[in-house]
C-alpha cells in the first residue's frame, strides 16, 4: 500500500506544542512508563522528527544509553542536531532512514526500537517491522504509536458539519487496530494494544482553528474530494471557525479528546 503522505515540520511542530499547552495529560510520561529505558540501553528511534523522543530518552537515562534517531526528512534532522549542539547529547546519533527500505544496522542491534506517529505510514508493513524485529537483540521491545479510529471526534464532526461531507478514512488510524497491529502480532513473540487518551480543552476558538489548519494543510492531499483549491480551502476553514464559535459559546470550550493506541511488542 503506496502512501504518498509527509506532513511539513512546520505543522508537525505547530501540532505538537498545541498538545503540549492545552493537554491534560503527558503523552511522554505514558511512553516513559511503559518502555522504562535503562542507562546501558541502545535505542532506535524510528521517523524522529526533531529529536523530541530521543532527548526525553536522554533525559531519562541520564545521558547514558545510545541512542539512535532516523527519519526521512531532513529539514527535521537538521532541526535535531541543532538542538543536539545545544543541549549536548554526545550519546544521540540523528542520521537518515527510510523505513520503506532496508535498515542500515546489523542484526540484534538495540534493546528497544520506537516510533511516534510516523512508521504505520509504511508501504510494506510486513517488510518494515520484519526489519525493526531483525535489528532488535533477543527479548527487545518495539513500542509504536498513533491514533486510534476513537481519536478526536470533535474535530471530525465539527469538519463533518462544515462541509456537509462524510470524512474519508485516516492512513493511520484506520489501520492501527488491524491491519497494523495483525502485521506486528503475526512478526513479533508476543504483542499488546494499549491505549491513552488526552483531552485537550480550547479556552478560546483560535488556537483550536490553529490545529485546524496545522492538521487540515497536509490532510487536505488526502481528502481530495473535500478541497478544489486555495479558495474552497479558506472558505471551508471559514465554515468550520463558524460552527467551532457556535459550539463554543454554547459550552463556553472546546475540548478534543485525543485517543493514541500504543503497541507493545517483544521479540
Amino acid at each position: 500500500m503506496q502512501i504518498n503522505y509527509q506532513e511539513t515540520s512546520k505543522d508537525l511542530l505547530k501540532r505538537i506544542d498545541i498538545h503540549e499547552k492545552y493537554g491534560a495529560k503527558n503523552i511522554d510520561n505514558w511512553n516513559l512508563e511503559v518502555l522504562n529505558p535503562q542507562p546501558n540501553f541502545k535505542i532506535l528511534d524510528v521517523g524522529c522528527g526533531a529529536g523530541k523522543q530521543c532527548f526525553l530518552y536522554s533525559d531519562y537515562t541520564k545521558g547514558q544509553a545510545v541512542i539512535t534517531g532516523g527519519d526521512f526528512s531532513e529539514e527535521l534532522l537538521e532541526k535535531a542536531r541543532s538542538k543536539q549542539i545545544e543541549r549536548g547529547d554526545s550519546n544521540i546519533n540523528f542520521q537518515f532512514l527510510d523505513f520503506n527500505k532496508p535498515f542500515s544496522f546489523g542484526d540484534n542491534t538495540f534493546d528497544f526500537v520506537s516510533s511516534a506517529f510516523a512508521i504505520y505510514y509504511a508501504s510494506d508493513l510486513q517488510f518494515t517491522f520484519s526489519e525493526v524485529h531483525r535489528v532488535l537483540k533477543p527479548g527487545g521491545r518495539m513500542f509504536v504509536t498513533g491514533p486510534l479510529p476513537e481519536n478526536k471526534q470533535m474535530f471530525y464532526q465539527i469538519i463533518k458539519e462544515a462541509t456537509n461531507q462524510s470524512i474519508p478514512p485516516m492512513p493511520g488510524s484506520s489501520r492501527f487496530k488491524g491491519e497494523i497491529f495483525n502485521s506486528i502480532n503475526s512478526i513479533f513473540a508476543k504483542t499488546e494494544l494499549l491505549t491513552f487518551e488526552n483531552p485537550l480543552t480550547f479556552p478560546e476558538v483560535e488556537p483550536f482553528i490553529e490545529y485546524v489548519r496545522a492538521s487540515l494543510s497536509e490532510d487536505r492531499k488526502l481528502w481530495t474530494s473535500m478541497f478544489n483549491g486555495p479558495e474552497e480551502y479558506n472558505a471551508i476553514i471559514a465554515k468550520i471557525e463558524e460552527v467551532a464559535t457556535r459550539l463554543f459559546l454554547k459550552d463556553g470550550k472546546l475540548v478534543m479528546t485525543k485517543v493514541v493506541g500504543g503497541i507493545l511488542a517483544q521479540k
